[in-house]
Order: structure tokens, then C-alpha cells, then sequence
């Protein structure tokens, strides 16, 4: 990168991670530009606190860092330096309390993500960060000079090093449109392809559960699926039945298994346990014993717990014959496959899978081809499940790509020393 007289940073992409850079960049002394192509900064983090800004989780570290798969041991690395227990200290430490809820999640006391925002922006520009919006970044010229699309026309922007946290590749609207994998790869950077992360799965209805259905939870669940070594997850919890699929907190949380099986096989198998409270052996029970005149739905209502969701699946989904075999009904209930056929598309997705390969950076986040150009967030290559793993993975990201650059800028003849030596 261009040394100007002074070092500087641009940090390209005002969400969590950019942010978090951003606030690590000026608490070290430097100066630091934000930019973002949105009319105002945090766009997506907003809309996601919409429904109860659940910002991390409470469970033990080891656990937490598992959510993360096979990218666990990197994403294990940033969350040393940054983990839940830090994390709800940084926002304490912006005025907003912070609670554990029932299921491990941790909220602001309010639940809301505005007024957090509101706080942190606060203390960035006490801090001299400067926040340049309706600049859209289109790359890097051949002098590594930042190149911005923006109201006054193309501009071009010289740092000393740069930050990317632009976002994955859901969400276009607020800003994440994965335009950005392009021109990394233009500069021979190894970037995985995008795909849907916590997203829903499409299967083909019949009209009548299409048009009856559509929209109603599926409540009180086990969902499981056979992972290619053989072994089984599961996940209880609940889900909505689409017009065409399947969505909601507990296909999310299986959304990438599910996915990677879809894209090998062309189809995934969901299995679902509709009486997780009963035995095999009790709903065997139940089902022989005589109606009185009782229709099955009735007995399957009354006897079993069925609401009129889970009969319609079953109906959906076993063979007629099945429906004169206790047992065999028995253990429909208890196992009832459902074939899944697709995907929902990335941009309807809460985040994505890729990004840029964890082989194409050095530990500090940088790009081994572009020296003095960081990376963090989403945009890395690594997933986590909703639960306040993907947005405390962001924030620890920006952190540990910011120190990066203080590094970096401390090793640069001319440059200010590295603050933390």
C-alpha cells in the first residue's frame, strides 16, 4: 500500500466487524476513514435486532467455539482476544446492560440494537473516526490506491493500509451483495463461493398443505439428519412450514449440514420425531387401542398430541398403507422423512457461507497477496449458527484484523510505532 505522510487506514464496510476494526484502529491513535456504500452505517445489524438484539451466548467456551465446524481453530484464534465474556464487558462499557436469557443468549436489556449503535457511533467520532457514507468501494487500482463510486462521481482514496468488512453475500439491499468476491479474485485471491447459511429448504407441497398450512409453526420437534461419517445430529426446538418448504430457527440450525448433503446428493433427507415426549412403544399403544367411533385424526389428536400440522405431514409424507399398522404409524410418527429439493436463494439467507479462504491471509487477517489489505467479518470463510455466534465471530474478526494493522503500520519505515510495543 501508499504510505501517506501520516499513516492512516481506511476501513471499507461500517458493520460489526468494520466498526470493531475501526474502534481498535483509533483507540491505538490512528487515523481512520470509514466508508460504506449504505446512506447510514450499520444497516443489517439493525434490521437483525429488530425481533430482540440477541448480540452473544453464555455457553461454555469450548462449546461456543464448536458452533464454528471446521473452521473452529481460526475462528477459535479471534475469539481468544475476543470472546462473549469480553464482549458483553465492551458493551457494558458503552452504557448498555446486558441479560441472559432462558436459552443461554444474551441480549441488551432493552433488546433493542439502535440505541447500542447510537452509542458506539458516539464514541467512534469522539475518537476522531471519520464515516464517509454512499461510498461504494470498486476495488483497488493498479497504485493500490481505494477506488469509491460515490454522488460526486469516482474518487480515489490513498491509506496507508485497509480494512475490507464488507459484508457476505445475503442481505443485498442493506448492503451485503458479495460484489466484492469479484475483485479480490481479479487479484488472484481465493475466494469460496457464496452459498446460503441459515436459510430455509425448499420441497414440493401438495396443493392442500401449501394452501392450508403456509406460514404455521411446526412446534415441539426433533429434527435429525445422517452426517456423511455415519454419526446423527439433531437439534428440538421449531420451524414454519413455507408454501414450498421449510424455515425458521431449527432448520437454521442444521442449515449447513443439511445444505452440504443437498449439494452432494442433489436432495437432503430431514428426519423429524413429531412426539418427542413419547416412546415408540406408547404411541404403538395408543394407536391399538379401539377408537369408539373416534376417526384416526381424532385419536391422532386427542391420544397422541398431533396438532392438525403434524397429521397433514404425516399424510404428506408415509405411505397409505402405513395408516392400518399401528406400528408402522407408530414409528412414522417418531422418524417421518422429509425429502428436501433445494435451497432458498443467498439473498434471502441471514448469512452465507465462503468467502475468502483462511490459506489466502496470514494469521493478522491479511491478504498474503495484497500487503497492507485486511480482511474481516463475513466475508472470511467460516459459518456459524444464529445465537449470537455470528455476530460475536464479526465483532472478534474486526478486533484481530485491526490489530493486524497496527502491526503492520509498526513495521513500515516512517511509520508510527506499534502502540502495543
Amino acid at each position: 500500500m501508499p504510505l501517506p505522510s501520516s499513516p492512516s487506514v481506511a476501513v471499507i464496510g461500517a458493520g460489526p466487524a468494520g466498526l470493531m476494526a475501526a474502534e481498535t484502529l483509533a483507540t491505538a491513535g490512528l487515523a481512520v476513514d470509514v466508508y460504506d456504500a449504505m446512506p447510514s452505517v450499520g444497516r443489517k445489524f439493525l434490521l437483525a435486532g429488530v425481533g430482540g438484539m440477541n448480540i452473544t451466548h453464555s455457553e461454555s467456551s469450548a462449546d461456543f467455539v464448536s458452533r464454528y465446524r471446521e473452521a473452529s481453530p481460526w475462528v477459535g484464534e479471534w475469539l481468544a482476544e475476543l470472546d462473549a465474556t469480553r464482549l458483553r464487558e465492551w458493551i457494558h462499557g458503552l452504557g448498555i446492560d446486558t441479560f441472559i436469557g432462558s436459552s443461554g443468549r444474551v441480549f441488551p436489556t432493552n433488546m433493542k440494537a439502535a440505541p447500542l449503535l447510537r452509542a458506539w457511533l458516539r464514541r467512534l467520532r469522539e475518537q476522531g473516526v471519520n464515516i464517509h457514507n454512499r461510498h461504494r468501494w470498486l476495488g483497488l487500482n493498479n497504485q493500490n490506491e481505494c477506488v469509491f463510486d460515490t454522488p460526486q462521481g469516482e474518487q480515489l482514496k490513498t491509506h496507508s493500509a485497509v480494512v475490507l468488512a464488507l459484508g457476505g453475500g445475503s442481505w443485498a439491499r442493506l448492503g451485503s451483495d458479495g460484489a466484492w468476491a469479484n475483485l479480490l479474485q481479479e487479484r488472484d485471491i481465493k475466494v469460496r463461493d457464496l452459498l446460503p447459511a441459515n436459510g430455509g429448504f425448499t420441497r414440493q407441497w401438495s396443493a392442500h398443505l401449501s394452501q392450508r398450512f403456509a406460514g404455521q409453526p411446526l412446534k415441539q420437534v426433533i429434527a435429525s439428519l445422517v452426517l456423511p461419517d455415519g454419526t446423527i445430529e439433531e437439534k428440538r426446538g421449531e420451524c414454519i412450514v413455507t408454501h414450498d418448504g421449510l424455515e425458521g430457527s431449527l432448520i437454521y440450525a442444521l442449515s449447513a449440514p443439511l445444505r452440504d448433503q443437498l449439494l452432494v446428493n442433489g436432495q437432503a433427507r430431514l428426519t423429524l420425531d413429531l412426539a418427542p415426549d413419547r416412546s415408540t412403544e406408547q404411541l404403538s399403544q395408543i394407536l391399538r387401542k379401539p377408537r369408539g367411533g373416534q376417526t384416526l385424526a381424532s385419536v391422532l389428536r386427542k391420544r397422541a398430541g398431533l396438532d392438525a400440522l403434524k397429521v397433514a405431514l404425516l399424510h404428506e409424507c408415509l405411505a397409505k398403507e402405513v395408516f392400518t399398522d399401528a406400528p408402522g404409524l407408530a414409528a412414522g410418527i417418531k422418524a417421518l422423512p422429509i425429502e428436501l429439493t433445494g435451497m432458498r436463494p443467498l439473498d434471502e439467507a441471514i448469512s452465507s457461507a465462503g468467502g475468502v479462504t483462511h490459506e489466502a491471509l496470514d494469521e493478522h487477517l491479511m491478504l498474503k497477496n495484497l500487503p497492507g489489505v485486511f480482511c474481516a467479518g463475513e466475508m472470511l470463510d467460516w459459518e456459524a449458527p444464529t445465537g449470537g455466534y455470528l455476530l460475536t465471530a464479526c465483532f472478534a474478526s474486526g478486533r484481530r484484523a485491526g490489530q493486524g494493522v497496527i502491526n503492520y503500520l509498526g513495521k513500515q519505515p516512517g511509520a508510527a510505532p506499534d502502540p502495543a510495543n
